[in-house]
């Protein structure tokens, strides 16, 4: 039937090589379960009408052996009450309902083969769908990795460890040379006095110079 080409056509295992060998495997992915899904859509459909003549048949098959047995009970009741053309009448349509009960228990059951051979090919279809989806998944983290690898790869691919170092180094000297600059600032400023300070401290001279004066003066006689 047309409704299962793709399943008859395009076993998973070819639609596999076909998506690996794409340039965009998730786009091309995506097309292929798209695809599945309306033929699996239309194949329900299908399904579900062969389903309802095997149901059709086999109504019509319950009715007509239902009649035959009410028919054949009819006869006997018939012959006892010794009524010959009532009888007959009896036996005539359970005869036409033998035949319509053999044609259409034969319709019935190959019209049950039919939907149970559909019903097995849609169940195919369902696994695959949901094997194909699956398949996405793990094509969609494959991907994924693989661009983030790129990008991992790029970027290192412009990053020059040497210079980068040699720039360290020179950060770390001048971070030296500042520290070093800081400190004779430092040394610089701790030795250079202000006038103020220098006057202060001749003042401080002169009291000591006086006051030994005085204490040698009073130890002089």
């Amino acid at each position: 039937m047309s409704i299962f080409k793709r399943l008859r056509d395009l076993t998973l295992s070819n639609i596999y090589a076909l998506i690996e060998k794409a340039e965009d495997p998730i786009k091309m992915t995506d097309q292929y379960l798209r695809d599945m899904q309306d033929d699996l859509e239309e194949a329900e459909k299908a399904v579900a009408a062969q389903i309802s003549l095997e149901k059709k048949f086999k109504m019509l098959y319950e009715e007509q052996e239902a009649l035959v047995k009410k028919r054949d009970e009819q006869a006997h009741i018939a012959a006892q009450a010794k009524n010959v053309d009532l009888a007959r009448r009896a036996l005539e349509e359970k005869k036409a309902a033998e035949q319509k009960m053999v044609e259409y228990k034969a319709s019935y059951e190959q019209n049950k083969q039919a939907a149970d051979n559909l019903r097995h090919k849609l169940e195919e279809m369902r696994k695959q769908v949901t094997e194909l989806k699956n398949k996405r998944e793990t094509l969609v983290a494959r991907v994924n990795a693989a661009k983030a690898q790129k990008n991992i790869n790029q970027a290192m691919s412009g990053f020059n460890s040497d210079s980068a170092l040699a720039g360290l180094k020179r950060m770390e000297e001048k971070a030296l040379q500042l520290e070093s600059e800081a400190e004779a600032s430092g040394e610089i400023y701790s030795k250079e006095k202000s006038l103020d300070d220098q006057i202060a401290e001749l003042s401080k001279d002169q009291q000591v110079e006086d006051e030994l004066a005085a204490l040698m003066k009073k130890y002089e006689g």
